[in-house]
């Protein structure tokens, strides 16, 4: 009523006629024209106060009815009725009635403001109460959420969410739907999957590019206390203070434990009544807003989420089910325009089908790198972050845990509180000892900081009684999957609130309250799974029924040995894995190490042992038993053997992988505890090497564990094609980590090329893939080379010996011609022949990503040479060729440095053992004068004889390009070591000069020593077998006296002798340059050793030196040894 009779006077007074104002004005203390300029003002600031609300929520039939009014009133003309209708989209047209309103006199603005504040509609309410709506909506939220503000923040400015992003990924995996949080964090030991791109939540909500929609359901994933609800309250805050998603007009965030509370309710009165002061939620659920609804926590609700049966609603006033409300709205039957946002921990997340989920991200936890800061931030104090660090790298389970931050804390926490209590026990290494450390701490019980012991019978009663039943609540609670409990669910297991607000109380429970509900949580599911083994550790001691039963009408189950077998039963038949932590705990418990923190805690009776032994006989009975493949449940046994600290077997499996020796001894119980070993051991998991170790038995028995290998060497197994069906599985597989695999050295044919190449069309991880040493043939690397065409990860391929021949080499050529991620290709020894390498160096001439290409050994001749010079005249990414044992000539070389001269790209060229002259040489020379790009040039054991060596070395005078020479077995004599040192004496780039097996003598040597007394380039010089004697020697250890950049020398094979050895002693006294020194077979007997080996005294810069072939003798070799051992500790020598 007040708003039509504030409209109708707006019309009466258009209708006065002009005396009656100019009567009205005459009255007024001030000037009519004054009044008027105010009354002006005012209308107008009221369109431009609520002009973007007029763009935004006005729509076409809106307009309309405003246009159709104001003509009604002759406010707009027919022409600017027109014109408004002419403007374009929708929003410039309100664009345009406005500017022409407000160009008008008041009455214009009068009218419109009245029109839209006597209109019963949802546009106009928004338009008029939108802004002020959403202000009292964001100080509500702030209020609510700041009081978490202390609790999420971590001061660390590098580990805060503001610095983090989500990870924006292809669904979810298979580990991901069907294990336990904790064994996905151990199996990828906390990696990230392959993900396409970091998302920050700024941009949660917005679309990947320019041409795609905005998502409408998204959904976060993350194991349990990764950060879910951290994550989404920080969200919360940055929007409420309008620094992100400022287009999101209300965010209306809900918690899963929350809507456990509801039975029967709608849309809009879940609205009201979790955000009453949103007093009209239509308005905030309409298609005009932009509305975010968080719910959170989709692992907590109490509801299972039916998409096939639940009833359909699209009313959001009409009463359903609370788990119908919420299918229907991620379905989009519901509030269809509104964005949801769900978070969940994966296995959960995998009940709502793919097809209505738009984007899934996932939380990362902490890195080794992130752990480690997050340490010396938060425990600097008395260097116990360092400390921390220390003991999580010695204790490889506890680093994997702590990937999830809420377990750093509970780790840290716990380690520095025993380290406070200055005691001299060692810190615990299994997860059981730290957990009943980290209740005796919560407590204040067992060594409290800084008091003496307490004694049993001066501890509370009450928390004795508190762990009793939060030990009960946690395992019927972990039965049913139940996570958060209400205050009738801690009533119903004599739990007294009041106790949940002392120390063990508030350090296991955490009390959530919002206005609609109060629930309590474990501080982290793995506590819950503690307190849940202590509660069955103590009740099967007694117990007469089975504890998984929670009434007593149950087969009768007597003495602590049959409820054990019990649990056990119950965890392997979990698909799930949901018990596989509680039984390691519940193993772990049988320790009297894990026990001792919790002696006041727990009513323990007298332990003598026995039960420890027969445990660990059960589980390693267990081992042996169970089917072909080794399950994540065969592998959890393993993980209980760790927490009984029964680690025989596994210490065993450990060295055997190290060393390489598992061949023949991979028994069904070793395959499990290799599955073990790559879950905690990064050293394993990295490089895991399995060369002669396995067969298609244990292959097939270690498939699903070999998923998650980094880099798996599997040379030298007589694999067969059967074997790579099986891998071939692997590699598809959606889990799949693997980024290198080695199949070196088996016998694989086509057909298991085959079985490769399907795989290699699909996996996503695989960057490397080596098959040397097989028998696929053309045929086989044509099934490849289709593969490869698609394949978008491989970067590397080795085809090395597989008999591929010129038609597998024109499949590979075509390869070249498309793919765009290869990057280092190596068919060495393949017989491709000159036709082979025409095709290669066709693709080479468009293909612009390969950078190294192996073509040894592949009787290419000139004529292949030829047509890959020309391809590398186009070609300037090509950074390593290797051409060795190709039956080269003058002509190919000639081919080659004409290319040279052109191309800008090339880096290394191996040229070795072929049958280039002289004038081969002559034309390289040429080639160095205007290539300045080559870096490696190897002419080993061809003929360049002195001239041609002395021809380069001209050139390199003024090369600075070429840093690796070389030239052994090239029939060079001192003449053209002379000019070599000369080019030494200008040249500042060569940082390696191989000269070995040349007849240079002492005086070819003579000239280099001299030339190294003012070179400062060179790092390695190698002159194995040159003839050298003791004036060699002496020039070459005169020259280490003032050059201070040599690091490698090798003088194997000479005749150095004593003399040569004392002159090398002395300047090794001296030198600080030199690394490396091999003296192998050059007569220096035992004088000499012993001179060198007194030299190392002064001198620690040698790390290795090799003395042997020098006539010591055994006992020689011991004492020199030995000297050298303790003169320079860090030197290794081989003697």
């Amino acid at each position: 009523m007040e708003r039509k009779a504030h409209y109708d006077s707006i019309l009466d007074r258009s209708k006065r006629i002009m005396w009656q104002d100019d009567c009205y004005v005459d009255l007024q203390s001030t000037s009519s024209c004054s009044i008027s300029s105010q009354a002006e003002t005012e209308d107008i600031s009221w369109i431009q106060k609520h002009q973007d609300q007029l763009q935004r929520f006005s729509t076409a039939s809106f307009l309309e009815g405003m246009l159709t009014h104001l003509r009604k009133v002759d406010v707009l003309s027919s022409a600017e009725e027109t014109k408004i209708k002419e403007a374009g989209r929708l929003q410039d047209q309100v664009n345009m009635l406005t500017t022409i309103v407000t160009g008008k006199d008041t009455q214009g603005s009068d009218v419109l403001r009245g029109f839209i504040e006597s209109s019963d509609s949802q546009v106009a309410q928004l338009i008029m109460n939108h802004e002020s709506m959403v202000k009292e909506h964001k100080e509500v939220l702030l209020r609510r959420y700041e009081q978490y503000r202390d609790r999420d923040s971590v001061s660390c400015p590098k580990l805060n969410i503001t610095s983090r992003a989500l990870l924006l990924v292809d669904g979810l995996s298979d580990l991901q739907q069907k294990e336990h949080d904790l064994m996905q964090v151990g199996v990828t030991r906390g990696r990230k999957r392959n993900h396409l791109r970091q998302l920050g939540l700024a941009k949660l909500f917005e679309p990947l590019t320019r041409v795609s929609l905005p998502p409408r359901v998204s959904l976060t994933v993350g194991v349990a206390g990764i950060g879910k609800t951290t994550w989404v309250r920080h969200f919360v805050r940055q929007w409420s203070q309008g620094a992100i998603c400022t287009d999101v007009s209300f965010v209306l965030p809900f918690t899963f434990s929350e809507l456990n509370s509801l039975e029967k309710l709608s849309a809009e009165r879940l609205v009201k009544m979790a955000f009453p002061h949103l007093t009209d939620p239509s308005l905030v659920l309409s298609s005009s807003c932009r509305t975010l609804l968080i719910l959170d926590g989709l692992d907590e609700f109490r509801c299972t989420l039916n998409f096939s049966d639940a009833a359909p609603c699209s009313d959001p006033k009409k009463e359903v089910s609370i788990d119908d409300l919420v299918t229907n709205i991620i379905r989009g039957n519901l509030l269809p325009d509104i964005v949801v946002w769900v978070t969940s921990r994966p296995g959960v997340a995998s009940l709502i089908p793919g097809g209505l989920v738009d984007r899934v991200t996932e939380i990362p936890g902490f890195s080794p790198k992130d752990i480690q800061l997050f340490l010396n931030h938060h425990f600097s104090e008395r260097d116990f972050g360092s400390k921390i660090w220390a003991h999580l790298e010695s204790n490889k389970i506890f680093m994997v845990m702590c990937y999830i931050p809420c377990i750093c804390w509970i780790v840290a926490d716990t380690l520095t509180y025993i380290m406070q209590g200055g005691t001299q026990e060692s810190l615990p290494r299994t997860c059981t000892e730290l957990y009943s450390h980290f209740c005796s701490m919560k407590a204040e019980v067992g060594e409290p900081r800084g008091r003496e012991p307490v004694k049993m019978e001066q501890l509370h009663g009450s928390n004795r009684k508190l762990l009793g039943n939060l030990g009960r609540l946690a395992f019927y609670g972990l039965l049913k999957h139940k996570f958060t409990f209400s205050e009738q669910d801690l009533r119903a297991y004599g739990i007294d609130l009041l106790l949940t607000q002392c120390s063990l109380g508030a350090g296991v429970l955490v009390r959530e309250e919002s206005v609609i509900y109060t629930t309590y949580r474990f501080t982290h599911l793995t506590l819950q799974e503690f307190l849940a083994a202590t509660f069955y550790h103590i009740s099967s001691k007694r117990a007469i029924f089975d504890l998984f039963s929670e009434s007593t009408m149950s087969w009768p189950k007597i003495g602590f040995q049959n409820h054990f077998r019990s649990a056990f039963q119950h965890s392997q038949q979990a698909e799930d894995g949901h018990l596989d932590v509680f039984v390691r705990f519940l193993t772990g418990l049988l320790s009297s190490v894990a026990l001792k923190p919790l002696a006041g805690l727990l009513a323990l009776g007298k332990d003598d042992g026995n039960q420890k032994t027969w445990a660990a006989g059960f589980l390693q009975g267990l081992l042996l038993s169970g089917g072909a493949v080794v399950s994540l449940r065969a592998v959890n046994l393993a993980y209980c053997l760790h927490e009984l600290q029964h680690t025989e077997l596994l210490r065993s499996v450990e060295e055997d992988l190290q060393l390489g020796s598992l061949g023949g001894k991979l028994t069904r119980a070793h395959c499990v505890v290799l599955g073990y070993l790559l879950h905690v051991s990064p050293e394993c998991s990295e490089q895991t090497n399995l060369t002669g170790s396995l067969n298609y038995t244990t292959v097939k028995c270690l498939l699903p564990q070999l998923l998650y290998c980094s880099h798996l060497r599997l040379e030298s197994n007589h694999f067969k094609d059967d074997v790579m069906e099986l891998l071939g599985s692997l590699l598809s597989a959606k889990d799949c980590h693997i980024q290198k695999m080695s199949l070196a050295e088996n016998a694989i044919t086509n057909k298991g090329a085959k079985a490769l190449s399907r795989a290699l069309l699909v996996n996503r991880t695989l960057t490397s893939l080596n098959l040397r040493n097989n028998n696929i043939g053309s045929k086989g690397a044509k099934f490849l080379a289709e593969a490869l065409k698609m394949n978008q990860v491989l970067v590397s391929v080795n085809f090395q010996n597989n008999a591929i021949e010129e038609e597998g080499a024109q499949a590979l050529a075509e390869v070249l011609q498309c793919n765009r991620k290869l990057v280092s290709l190596n068919i060495q020894k393949n017989t491709i022949g000159a036709g082979g390498a025409k095709r290669i160096a066709d693709a080479l001439k468009t293909n612009r990503t390969l950078t190294k290409l192996i073509l040894c050994s592949n009787q290419l001749g000139d004529k292949g040479t030829v047509a890959l010079a020309e391809a590398l005249t186009v070609n300037h990414t090509l950074l390593s060729l290797q051409l060795q044992s190709n039956s080269i000539s003058n002509r190919g070389m000639t081919a080659l440095t004409k290319a040279l001269r052109l191309n800008r790209g090339l880096v290394s060229l191996n040229l070795r053992e072929n049958s280039i002259g002289v004038e081969g040489a002559k034309n390289m020379a040429h080639a160095l004068h205007e290539n300045n790009s080559l870096q490696d040039l190897d002419l080993t054991a061809n003929l360049l004889h002195d001239e041609g060596v002395q021809a380069i070395a001209d050139a390199i005078k003024l090369n600075q390009g070429l840093t690796s020479l070389h030239l052994q077995w090239n029939f060079i004599k001192s003449s053209a070591t002379k000019a070599l040192a000369n080019a030494l004496l200008s040249n500042s780039t060569m940082q390696l000069l191989d000269l070995q097996e040349n007849a240079i003598g002492n005086e070819g040597v003579i000239f280099l020593a001299e030339a190294l007394k003012t070179n400062s380039s060179l790092r390695t010089l190698c002159l194995q077998g040159v003839s050298v004697g003791t004036s060699g020697a002496i020039a070459m250890a005169k020259a280490l006296l003032t050059n201070q950049t040599l690091q490698t020398l090798d003088l194997r094979g000479n005749t150095v002798g004593m003399e040569g050895a004392k002159a090398l002693a002395n300047a090794l006294k001296s030198n600080r340059s030199l690394k490396s020194l091999n003296l192998q077979e050059n007569s220096l007997g035992m004088d000499g050793a012993i001179f060198i080996a007194t030299a190392l005294k002064g001198n620690h810069q040698l790390t290795y030196i090799n003395l042997q072939g020098n006539g010591i003798g055994e006992s020689g070799a011991k004492v020199i040894s030995d000297a050298i051992r303790t003169s320079a500790p860090g030197c290794v020598v081989d003697i």
